[in-house]
């Protein structure tokens, strides 16, 4: 299955014919996912400049603990999601009236869940009584929470939903990460993700590639889409002025034969988006082969192929996956300088456990106090109106 990807920005006459609305979102963007990237793509919508306020590495650990990624990649992730037009390192944790201001933005966007500062108060409420507040739908069925339950689970569940494994197992970590002693946030939960045609429509524009164009294909398993895969994108896409890169996506069991353990973290659904959403990919085939063979790079008109600096393993039957665009001599290894690799993330998670797991239930905590007494104004709402 073939995606075209693209950014989707005004056409020229649209953007000149009016004032220009400038849009603020902010958050830690750890972890950077589609569900981020969904809710940038709603803000960017809402207007016609987009900013990103990305707190630093201090703020985050002060109110909700301590994040995955540095803030220099975390910066990096936010500035390479296509509907990101500018990015403000090191954004107050409080969204305020000033900074809106400074940077000449007409209202705030954020998800319809909360955020909360280390004493439990809004983070948006003076920009929300300003009325400079809008909001975007969460996405369903992804969240920071949820992803590093999955590294720390060691099964398979999410790969499928039918998967049998996926009961006990998937329901304790549900009842980890999800709940905290008194009950489920409906914030914070682990929910089901539900791939749709229509998001991955809104997701990838469609643009075909022009005359001129060199065309470059990658193919991998891109799971846990991060600041590695970010940085060899990056420099595929500098090898040409005008470079067309599709990205080949292996589905779960192939992945799996050739990551073992419970890769991938994220399921082809969720992989999809998540690369479709990086400004330097131009198209995505969803279930591409593990070997490149010579009727993808003729149906594509393939003109390189790339791979970074990992292992390339071989195929079932042994040969070399990269047989035939070497064959042809338009194969080429570029080393993107970073070296990060899923394995290094789930690590990293793995050495912290127990600081997320505290973090999480913190958060959900200071969350489930929040709508504890939002349902209790509104029962006395509600008694005094009968």
């Amino acid at each position: 299955m073939m995606i075209r990807n693209g950014h989707g920005n005004p056409a020229p006459e649209q953007a000149l014919s009016r004032r220009s609305v400038r849009v603020w979102c902010d958050g830690c963007y750890d972890m950077v996912h589609y569900g981020h990237s969904n809710q940038l793509r709603q803000a960017r919508a809402m207007g016609d400049y987009l900013i990103v306020g990305v707190h630093t590495d201090e703020e985050i650990s002060r109110h909700k603990g301590p994040p995955v990624f540095t803030q220099e990649e975390r910066y990096k992730m936010v500035r390479a999601i296509k509907w990101v037009d500018e990015i403000v390192p090191g954004a107050p944790y409080v969204t305020t009236l000033e900074t809106l201001d400074k940077y000449n933005c007409d209202f705030c966007v954020h998800g319809n869940d909360i955020t909360l500062t280390v004493d439990g108060k809004d983070t948006y409420e003076e920009v929300k009584n300003a009325g400079r507040y809008r909001e975007c739908q969460r996405t369903q069925g992804v969240s920071t929470t949820d992803l590093v339950g999955r590294m720390l689970l060691m099964t398979k569940a999410h790969h499928s939903v039918a998967n049998n494994e996926a009961t006990q197992d998937f329901r304790r970590h549900q009842d980890n990460f999800g709940k905290d002693a008194r009950g489920r946030s409906p914030w914070t939960g682990v929910s089901q993700f539900l791939q749709t045609s229509q998001k991955i429509m809104q997701f990838a524009s469609g643009k075909e590639p022009q005359p001129g164009d060199c065309i470059i294909y990658v193919a991998g398993a891109f799971d846990l889409f991060h600041i590695g895969h970010i940085d060899f994108l990056e420099k595929v896409h500098s090898l040409s002025e005008k470079p067309y890169i599709i990205v080949g996506l292996h589905f779960d069991q192939e992945v799996n034969h050739y990551k073992r353990k419970n890769y991938p973290i994220m399921n082809i659904h969720e992989r999809t988006l998540s690369v479709l959403a990086c400004r330097y990919v131009s198209e995505v085939v969803i279930g591409a082969p593990y070997s490149v063979t010579s009727d993808l790079l003729d149906h594509f008109k393939v003109d390189l192929v790339c791979h970074g600096k990992t292992e390339v393993l071989p195929d079932k039957d042994g040969s070399d996956p990269y047989a035939e665009p070497k064959r042809r001599g338009i194969f080429q290894t570029v080393d993107s300088g970073n070296n990060l690799t899923t394995d290094d993330i789930v690590q990293r998670i793995i050495k912290n456990r127990l600081e997320y797991e505290a973090r999480n239930q913190k958060k959900e905590a200071k969350e489930l106090a929040v709508l504890e007494a939002q349902q209790r104004r509104e029962r006395i709402i509600e008694g005094q109106e009968n």
